[in-house]
């Protein structure tokens, strides 16, 4: 996928032409229906859920095939608390993103993380941290050394950050760097 393709909120699938934009009311129910077919459990969905309802929710892409309107696949953002030499700073966890059986392996998830990414450093958010495999993650600028040193009960090897806003990650004693409360309720693998 091309630059110019990931600016225009778009990619290749399997079927067709995907388009991404931000998830509208009608896409609740199949986001939550996508959620829970592809995790092993609902709390991902639950998740998304309580992050809605708590007002935790910065951004929620949706990908659809442009052909059929079918729900390809989501990703969230949100809100989390993180300071940095005694200064909030402006940040974000992604969590979930699912992509739709039919479209896995056609670029869909990462058209949804760079253009959530993009569209979260035009609207000024400084990190973006992530908890998941770093060898998916490496390829969107993730790394656990910009993470660390925060205080996290998700600190480790998994927990990830980006700088946005040209990548430059801010300078002084990293403090805290807490999700929203709903994340609490996951439970441990």
């Amino acid at each position: 996928m091309s630059g110019r393709d990931a600016a225009l909120g778009q990619a290749p699938g399997d079927t067709g032409m995907i388009a991404i934009a931000p998830a509208s009311g009608h896409d609740v129910a199949p986001i939550d229906a996508l959620l829970r077919s592809s995790f092993a459990r609902a709390e991902e969905a639950d998740l998304v859920r309580d992050l809605c309802i708590a007002g935790d929710m910065v951004l929620m892409l949706a990908a659809h095939d442009e052909g059929t309107g079918t729900l390809a696949g989501t990703v969230a953002f949100s809100r989390m608390d993180v300071a940095v030499a005694g200064k909030p700073i402006p940040a974000v966890a992604l969590a979930p993103v699912a992509v739709a059986p039919d479209y896995r392996g056609g670029n869909v998830a990462e058209a949804l993380i760079h253009a959530g990414i993009e569209r979260l450093e035009q609207e000024g958010v400084v990190l973006c941290f992530v908890l998941g495999e770093p060898a998916f993650y490496a390829r969107f600028g993730f790394d656990a050394d910009f993470a660390r040193n925060f205080t996290s009960p998700y600190a480790g090897d998994y927990l990830m950050a980006l700088p946005l806003q040209g990548g430059l990650m801010p300078c002084g004693v990293r403090e805290h760097a807490h999700h929203a409360p709903a994340f609490a309720r996951l439970s441990q693998p």
